[in-house]
């Protein structure tokens, strides 16, 4: 009796179980078909934000490292500091170049000035040779028509020609003379036009050893979380290598979703989508539909897929959906770039 009682039992228990895991296949079936009309999903999207990587402007030895991994950093922390010593070395020849050729300036100025009063002299002779000449060619008249009637001599006569032609060889002389000194002067203008011109380069070339010494502090461009710290004091870098990266955490994070292309024919920009992560489960993220790529993901492979060649096999592509999220920022903090995600397009 006592056995028949137990069998009764299991069988019992075995009926409801039987019943239990039917209900739960058929709701789950429901569930799953219900998803398929109302929503277009996927697993293939990651969780996205702006990474940006922390470059040398200059070369040298790291002097110091003011940053730990994954540490939180605010615009303008510092980051690196590069020796300087070199660079203000530099600096110093720089200003050193830059007031030896504003010196010359006072040189030229000198010069100017001295250039300007031998042309006032040369105008003084060029006057008295003038006024000299001028008389002596009276004279010379004067003494042709008295030669003419026969009052004068040859002799006295020739004298005055004599003078006549040394009066306008000084004459001559004189101005070529200022000639000369208004071509010195233009020289000497010239030549501030040079030295003002390698003034303006050597400035430029002090503004930019002033740069170089700027560029030796590295600080963040924006707030953000700082990844991996790849380097070491006493490491020697180079312009332009990468030496962090950092997450830009001001900015809203968003998520990249690969929908097949027949997936995406309901699609519209500004469409509601739901997202879960696997970090989070059960969690719910809403977002909008940003903007969908205008290529298949393939078209970005370094080799894309040429189906002229060879034999064909049809593959169903996807497109990259892009997906901003519109949640506060404080429940969007415990999102990671990188994370796996699991997207939910109302139709």
């Amino acid at each position: 009796m006592k056995n028949n009682r137990t069998d009764k039992i299991v069988a019992t228990a075995t009926q409801w179980f039987g019943i239990a895991l039917l209900i739960v296949l058929i709701s789950w079936t429901g569930l799953y078909f219900w998803k398929g009309t109302r929503y277009e999903e996927t697993n293939d999207a990651q969780i996205d934000a702006y990474l940006s990587p922390i470059n040398a402007k200059v070369g040298g030895y790291i002097s110091k490292i003011s940053f730990r991994d994954n540490q939180e950093v605010q615009k303008g922390d510092t980051l690196v500091v590069i020796e300087r010593e070199e660079y203000g070395l530099k600096k110093e020849a720089a200003l050193a170049e830059l007031t030896s050729s504003r010196a010359k300036l006072g040189i030229l100025s000198a010069n100017e000035e001295t250039q300007l009063e031998n042309i006032e002299v040369s105008r003084a002779q060029e006057a008295g040779s003038r006024a000299r000449l001028a008389q002596q060619q009276k004279e010379y008249q004067r003494y042709k028509s008295l030669l003419e009637d026969e009052s004068t001599t040859q002799q006295k006569f020739d004298n005055v020609h004599t003078s006549l032609v040394i009066n306008q060889s000084d004459y001559e002389q004189a101005r070529a003379s200022l000639r000369v000194a208004e071509s010195k002067l233009n020289d000497v203008r010239a030549q501030r036009a040079a030295v003002n011109a390698e003034i303006s380069i050597k400035e430029a070339l002090l503004k930019r050893q002033n740069l170089d010494i700027r560029y030796t502090v590295i600080t963040a461009p924006f707030d953000g979380k700082i990844g991996k710290k790849s380097i070491q004091e006493g490491q020697l870098i180079q312009p332009g290598q990468t030496l962090a990266f950092v997450v830009n955490t001001s900015e809203q994070k968003w998520v990249v979703a690969n929908f097949k292309e027949t997936q995406i024919r309901t699609f519209t920009i500004g469409q509601k989508v739901t997202v879960e992560t696997d970090a989070y489960p059960g969690e719910k993220f809403g977002g909008i539909i940003e903007s969908l790529s205008p290529t298949t993901g393939s078209r970005y492979s370094l080799l894309p897929p040429d189906n002229a060649t060879g034999n064909f096999v049809k593959i169903t592509q996807r497109i990259p959906v892009r997906i901003k999220l519109t949640d506060s920022s404080m429940k969007l903090a415990k999102l990671s770039a990188g994370m796996n995600a699991n997207v939910y397009v109302l139709k």
